[in-house]
């Protein structure tokens, strides 16, 4: 087990594997669950040595105060958390930073944390209650170690009812730094952020949709989930006008410093079907359709499965998914529509654990 690992984690199902045993784990998983498009799933694509550790620049830790210090990690049972100080899963930049604030931080009565919440440089303090804590703990040498590990922006996020919702609209401090950062592509992400694990992977996972699509100049792309405009600066730098859909105020706002020329609606995609019916009729010349969706766990909504098999009938599409349970409904109804699975390219974003995640690419059939 490497060093820092705690053996009662429940995070990583896979560390007692070597990568090649849980590669062909996470294959089997899916020829199964996807079967009916068994012989168009592709080898995993995964990193290997050292870059399977120290990955996860997003985290969302549970915090507890126990005797005289803080407890900051995972869950157990319903009144337990395990500490992780040094999870090797976790980027260097996150476990310095809780090392950085675990001995500064006054205790539960004065400050009642309740998760730390950590998207690459941008870092949350959650906390049940109301009325702002006192901040005297944030001395110069707390920032400087901060800084010293990547941090750009430390938020207090106060939020009295926080339990299964970790976020709310309100309560949001900025104490110190700066309310946005840059990744290593140059785009903007607030603390709220989801980005792909493992940038590697992210962009071969970009690049074989943007081969498949093929976007050029005159044709039309709805990105669905388009979160903070990674994908649309992608179809809008080929030359093609293109529409987005996210859900997250914060990163509807980063898309739109990201990508200015691109629309993007907030909302869900299901509440925003009827402007993007309207986007794709502009024009008198009929456009080639095309569609990238990166949907959340429970997959395309229904409303939205049927809107792009019946209204939007895109020629292509690429959707990468997290749920192959989802995927396989979701793609199963597609093909009922006339699409046809032309390949399923597994990612391993999560290594050391179960999950992994599929790109498909379906061809329209008929017209």
């Amino acid at each position: 087990m490497r060093p820092g690992c705690e053996p009662r984690c429940r995070g990583c199902a896979h560390r007692q594997l070597s990568a090649a045993q849980s590669g062909q784990q996470k294959s089997d998983w899916l020829a199964e669950k996807l079967s009916p498009w068994a012989d168009r799933l592709s080898p995993l694509q995964a990193v290997s040595g050292a870059a399977r550790w120290g990955y996860r620049e997003r985290v969302c830790l549970k915090a507890q105060w126990f005797a005289d210090h803080w407890r900051i990690g995972m869950l157990l049972g319903d009144d337990e958390v395990l500490d992780l100080p040094a999870c090797p899963v976790h980027s260097p930049r996150v476990n310095a930073a809780l090392a950085a604030l675990k001995p500064v931080l006054p205790d539960a009565s004065r400050f009642p944390l309740a998760y730390c919440v950590q998207s690459g440089r941008q870092l949350v303090l959650v906390l049940k209650t109301a009325r702002l804590p006192p901040t005297d703990w944030l001395r110069p040498q707390v920032v400087d170690a901060l800084q010293q590990a990547g941090v750009d922006g430390l938020w207090l996020h106060l939020h009295p009812a926080v339990g299964r919702k970790i976020f709310n609209k309100p309560g949001w401090h900025l104490l110190w730094g700066k309310a946005r950062s840059r990744d290593d592509a140059g785009l903007w992400y607030g603390p709220m952020a989801f980005r792909q694990l493992i940038p590697a992977l992210s962009v071969k996972a970009l690049d074989a949709a943007e081969q498949f699509l093929s976007p050029a100049h005159g044709d039309l792309v709805a990105d669905l989930y388009s979160g903070n405009g990674a994908s649309l600066r992608r179809w809008r730098l080929a030359g093609a006008d293109c529409i987005g859909v996210e859900l997250n105020g914060e990163a509807c706002a980063c898309a739109a410093d990201n990508v200015p020329q691109v629309l993007t609606l907030r909302g869900t995609c299901a509440q925003r079907l009827p402007q993007l019916t309207a986007y794709a009729q502009r024009g008198a010349v009929p456009r080639r359709r095309l569609l990238y969706a990166n949907p959340p766990r429970t997959g395309l909504e229904a409303a939205v499965r049927a809107w792009v098999g019946d209204t939007f009938r895109p020629l292509r599409m690429a959707c990468l998914s997290c749920s192959a349970g989802t995927l396989r409904r979701d793609l199963e109804e597609l093909c009922r529509c006339g699409y046809r699975v032309e390949q399923l390219l597994p990612y391993d974003f999560f290594p050391h654990t179960y999950h992994v995640e599929t790109l498909a690419l379906l061809q329209r059939q008929s017209s």
